[in-house]
């Protein structure tokens, strides 16, 4: 083998390309190492003849027919079927809140004005002029008052002469429809929007104030709510000891004064100590001022000028509390309260106790002051927050229901 002759510039020349091509080679080679790996591709689907099914075909050869003839319908895109909805059972609507408790407490008065008036639209009686006159005598004398029995029985008369009652049910349905619109904004209860609230409770010597008050603690109490209590009636040393009584029941403070002292400074007191200590709401009793007496009304309004003074706004809430029992004298009494200061919703008790519930039509009707609260018992759940479908089912049973033998026992 011959030696290279390294001095000869033609092979300095050659090896160097050699050289060259080895290098080039060695690159192309890491390149292509660092390449991925193609992913093998999956085969097609074998065809159907593999799987031992046969292949559709549509015959188009005119010489031979098909083994089954075509339909329109085959050659039509069908839309797909909708799933079957599923079975669903409406749930009977819930009863109103309190229910029960509103129908035994409403007892006297179902078998009083309702059990009449369904007396009046017996079956099979034949809708006039005369059934208004019985309806009229029936609403009078269960203390709906004469502005409000005028107003139901104008309801009834329009649909009457328009063609629109039929029967005894569609006047009973009138009745219940037209005492539904007038109780329509009761029961929005009491707002706690600022601190402290402050809800003044005014009312006649008698009518169960004091007791409400308690009561009212009682349910802020349970909804967490931080209180004080003004024993605003110091002319009756009974009142403060009864409202001490029910501040040692709920555990809240009750700010008094001497005997005899001035109302107002009781409640401006009550009122600056709720403002220092951050208490959510002051209830502030009141003398429970007879409203024959000008004199007492105009004290009264003394009384919320002070309250205004103190909290640099009205009282927040200015409840009345009337004795359902009294009927008739119920309103006037609250018109009487409301020229003295703006009330802002009533509170009715003893209403299980009288026949003449329905003056809670004639109060809210008159005086388009709301109904809040009632009463329908002794116990401190008995004060119910006034719902008007729940008063309305209680009281307005249908003709049916009410001849049941213990309505019949209430109505004699």
């Amino acid at each position: 083998m011959e030696s290279l002759d390294l001095s000869n510039p033609t092979t300095l020349a050659a090896i160097a390309a050699v050289a060259a091509l080895i290098v080039i080679g060695i690159i192309i080679g890491l390149v292509r190492g660092r390449r991925k790996p193609e992913l093998p591709q999956e085969p097609p689907p074998p065809p159907p003849e593999a799987l031992g099914e046969e292949r559709p075909k549509i015959s188009v050869d005119a010489e031979s027919e098909p083994t089954q003839p075509l339909q329109l319908e085959d050659l039509v895109a069908r839309p797909p079927e909708a799933p079957a909805a599923e079975a669903r059972v409406t749930p009977p609507p819930a009863p109103p809140a309190d229910l029960g408790a509103f129908r035994s407490g409403l007892k006297s008065t179902r078998g009083n004005l309702i059990s009449r008036l369904a007396g009046v639209f017996r079956r099979g009686r034949e809708l006039d002029s005369s059934i208004l006159d019985e309806v009229e005598e029936v609403l009078i004398s269960a203390d709906v008052g004469v502005h409000t029995t005028e107003r139901i029985l104008e309801a009834l008369r329009a649909q009457m002469n328009g063609g629109h009652l039929s029967s005894a049910d569609d006047a009973w349905e009138a009745i219940r429809e037209e005492a539904r619109s007038i109780l329509a904004a009761s029961g929005q209860g009491l707002a706690i929007e600022q601190t402290p609230t402050v809800i003044l409770v005014v009312g006649v010597n008698g009518v169960g104030k004091t007791t409400t008050i308690g009561k009212l603690a009682s349910r802020f109490d349970r909804q967490g709510k931080t209180l004080l209590l003004g024993a605003g009636d110091t002319f009756r040393a009974a009142a403060v000891t009864q409202l001490e009584v029910w501040g040692r029941r709920v555990g809240c403070e009750v700010v008094k004064g001497k005997d005899r002292a001035d109302p107002g400074s009781v409640i401006f007191d009550a009122i600056e100590r709720a403002k220092g200590e951050g208490i959510d709401i002051v209830i502030a009793d009141t003398a429970g001022r007879l409203h024959t007496k000008v004199p007492l009304m105009d004290e009264l309004k003394k009384l919320g000028r002070t309250v205004e003074k103190a909290l640099g706004r009205p009282a927040d809430h200015v409840l009345l509390v009337l004795d359902a029992t009294t009927g008739q004298n119920a309103i006037q009494q609250a018109q009487l309260f409301k020229d003295a200061l703006p009330l802002s919703g009533i509170v009715l008790t003893k209403l299980d106790g009288t026949a003449k519930g329905g003056v809670i039509l004639g109060i809210v009707d008159q005086h388009q002051v709301p109904i809040e609260f009632i009463g329908v018992g002794e116990k401190v759940e008995d004060l119910k927050p006034f719902g008007a479908e729940a008063f309305l089912e209680a009281l307005f049973e249908s003709p049916e229901a009410l001849e049941s033998p213990e309505d019949a026992a209430s109505a004699s």
